[in-house]
């Protein structure tokens, strides 16, 4: 649970925490990622014998400190991930078609049954609606299929000692050893990504110390265990605390009038209801929006996309994750999932002139012409870009590895 851009971040673990710092929708398939192995580092020896000091003078007991410092391992790799944090601007489009695929949605309709008691005695005691903490932990990590193997202790120690956001970790991970020293798991039991968010939820250590809650009741609030109940009530302490409001919608998705004002839309512009309504904004049945209180208009694929007005609720959402697109995931999943049906506004298409259908239709063809791209997601990652590259190379064309709408065209008369 970071801060995070609307501009995606790929690349840090195959959670959906690779997609934007802080917890994000996962962009693409999972994959199953080899283990990482610890390397010797004698640099790294020597920082964790000065960083037991650091950690005991801090009120650590050393009887926690010394064997889960000892048995910290150096792993490059983590090092690498936090180096390769290469940035893909997604649309709309791409991240919602992702977020709410066809797939998420029947995963979070089988979680929503399986787990429904659970989901709406949390709902009951923390005000938080079962549908938007099912869809957290959809984005967050797949329904907890994908929570992240990677021990903790081992990842922050080597960010801690790399230095590049040195304090940052080494504050995480001293959060860390505090779990441990409350019983709440074992050093074994404390995994995740790479960058040590952990469990159904993704909570970094410093939140769960501050937002984790026991609501089993077994003495340990354990957001690693299969059963999800602590991790999912922890989500809802969360977002409880940040100003959630039972029964208020996180957004609605609205029809703009002709000329409206875009510089007066955006999250720090916020106006009454009838205000807006004035103004000539209605909703996607050309009805006055209900009063939630004050609220925001934003157009985040642009002013010729879809628009939304959002209420207290979306703000409580940004503390959980600062991206407008996490945010609208996590929304209209909520909204899928009690029924909704999906965003009614015009997507725009992305830099090369394509929608996400196109990328697509594109993957496919090139797959059927024994380019494979792994997948047909529409997202223009590293498999589609050497598929294209190949591709064009075959062809004749520029070898560049981006798509275009000609080359759809060709691909559709090839095949």
């Amino acid at each position: 649970m970071y801060l995070s851009r609307r501009t995606c971040i790929l690349g840090l673990s195959a959670l959906s925490l690779s997609a934007c710092m802080g917890g994000g929708v996962q962009m693409s398939a999972p994959t199953r990622q080899a283990p990482m192995r610890p390397q010797a580092n004698p640099a790294f020896d020597t920082w964790k014998q000065q960083f037991q000091g650091r950690a005991t003078a801090a009120g650590i007991p050393a009887s926690v400190v010394t064997p889960a410092i000892s048995g910290a391992g150096f792993l490059p790799d983590v090092i690498a991930r936090d180096r390769r944090q290469t940035e893909f601007t997604r649309t709309l489009e791409d991240y919602l078609g992702i977020a709410v695929s066809p797939e998420r949605l029947s995963g979070g309709r089988a979680a929503l049954s399986r787990h429904g008691s659970t989901l709406r005695a949390i709902e009951s005691r923390y005000g938080v609606e079962a549908e938007v903490i099912t869809a957290i932990w959809g984005l967050e990590s797949r329904y907890g299929t994908e929570r992240g193997d990677i021990p903790a202790i081992s990842a922050l120690a080597t960010l801690a000692f790399d230095g590049r956001r040195g304090a940052f970790f080494e504050s995480q991970l001293i959060a860390a050893l505090r779990i441990l020293q409350r019983g709440d798991t074992s050093a074994a039991n404390l995994r995740g990504s790479w960058a040590g968010a952990m469990g159904h939820t993704q909570f970094i250590p410093t939140t769960y110390q501050e937002y984790a809650v026991d609501f089993t009741g077994n003495g340990r609030r354990d957001i690693w265990a299969e059963d999800p109940s602590d991790a999912l009530a922890s989500a809802a302490n969360y977002l409880s605390r940040m100003g959630w409001r039972r029964g208020q919608p996180w957004g609605v998705e609205v029809r703009l009038p002709d000329g409206f004002d875009t510089g007066a839309a955006g999250r720090g512009s916020s106006r009454p209801v009838s205000a807006w309504t004035s103004a000539g904004v209605r909703d996607m049945d050309g009805r006055p929006v209900q009063d939630h209180g004050a609220s925001s208009i934003i157009i985040p694929d642009g002013p010729n996309g879809p628009a939304f007005m959002t209420f207290r609720n979306f703000t409580a959402l940004t503390r959980y994750n600062n991206s407008e697109f996490y945010v609208i995931g996590i929304g209209h999943l909520s909204d899928r999932l009690r029924g909704g049906g999906p965003i009614r506004g015009n997507f725009q298409p992305d830099r090369f002139g394509l929608r996400l259908g196109d990328r697509q239709e594109i993957q496919r063809r090139l797959t059927q012409a024994g380019f494979d791209t792994q997948g047909a997601d529409g997202v223009i990652g590293p498999n589609s870009e050497s598929a294209i590259r190949a591709w064009q190379q075959a062809r004749g064309r520029s070898v560049t590895g981006t798509p275009s709408r000609g080359m759809l065209e060709q691909l559709r008369n090839e095949t």
